[in-house]
């Protein structure tokens, strides 16, 4: 049996889960595109399997084949009685990915649109550099990439949070594609209104058609840029730019965000997606609350 703490995030991870598995399969059954023939019903429900999957970024595991053959297996026997093996249940994730990229996306559908936003990205590094030309993984699909603390091999989580550290909309891209690409800017800020604060990698020629939208795109100047006055209240709220920062320290820390012991690209997108679901669930949410031009920051 798991400690009272630890059943009750499992008991509502399972609950949200559960509720949109259901409504998933209603409406499948409307659709005649997803109409199946198959007739053999397997023992774990994805409802389950999910829950397994994004339990592990809770449970402080840092191997899932060590969360699942130690923990899942006995201690978590009681809630999952029909239990496939550990073989199986890897075999199954490339099942789970649209389950999992759908309900990700209701839960960013759901955070609060504040009018005040911070964009950033985090690298997701897949090996050591010492090792790029020997890994085989990501060879396809992993790009070199260069960040404020150098050069790395794997790809980026693109993130929008509001001010409450609630995540608004996410893309994963390759190393090599900047922060300031007009497409993944385009996807990441569509419909939003108000204001949005970012580094000075940031600086795009998409701010005036962002601001005929209703966003206000608020970045700081290169160092041979010239100088723009701004108002005071947005310098103070461009400074606690750090809010995103944090954010991302949790989804490395906190969850299993990046690791370089992936045997599959499918599984590690499984595994990535699974711990900004986590987050989604993630109680101590690090905030910045703004009153008449008064801000407060929370950790």
């Amino acid at each position: 049996m798991l400690l009272q703490d630890k059943e009750n995030k499992l008991m509502s991870l399972f609950i949200a889960i559960d509720d949109f598995c259901i409504a998933l399969q209603t409406w499948k059954q409307t659709q005649p595109q997803f109409k199946s023939k198959v007739t053999n019903t397997p023992t774990v429900n994805d409802s389950e399997l999910l829950t397994i999957l994004v339990f592990y970024q809770c449970s402080g595991y840092k191997c899932f084949q060590y969360y699942y053959q130690n923990l899942v297996a006995n201690d978590m026997r009681s809630y999952f009685p029909q239990l496939i093996s550990y073989e199986r249940f890897v075999a199954l994730l490339p099942r789970l990915l649209p389950g999992l990229y759908v309900f990700l996306k209701m839960q960013t559908m759901l955070s609060r649109r504040s009018n005040q936003y911070f964009i950033d990205s985090k690298k997701i590094v897949v090996c050591d550099n010492r090792r790029i030309h020997s890994h085989r993984v990501f060879q396809d699909s992993a790009k070199r990439g260069k960040t404020s603390t150098g050069w790395f091999y794997g790809f980026k989580l693109h993130l929008v949070i509001n001010n409450y550290g609630q995540i608004i909309n996410f893309l994963f891209t390759q190393g090599n594609v900047a922060d300031n690409n007009k497409d993944v800017l385009k996807y990441l800020l569509a419909g939003l209104q108000g204001q949005c604060f970012a580094d000075k990698g940031y600086l795009s020629t998409l701010f005036e058609e962002f601001y005929l939208q209703g966003l206000q795109l608020v970045t700081k100047v290169r160092a041979k840029m010239k100088n723009k006055l701004i108002k005071l209240s947005d310098y103070m709220k461009l400074r606690k730019r750090a809010l995103i920062e944090s954010v991302n320290d949790i989804l490395t820390s906190v969850f299993d965000l990046e690791h370089t012991r992936h045997r599959s690209p499918v599984n590690a997108l499984a595994h990535m997606l699974s711990a900004l679901i986590a987050y989604c669930f993630y109680e101590d949410k690090p905030a910045v609350f703004i009153e008449h031009n008064q801000i407060l920051l929370l950790a």
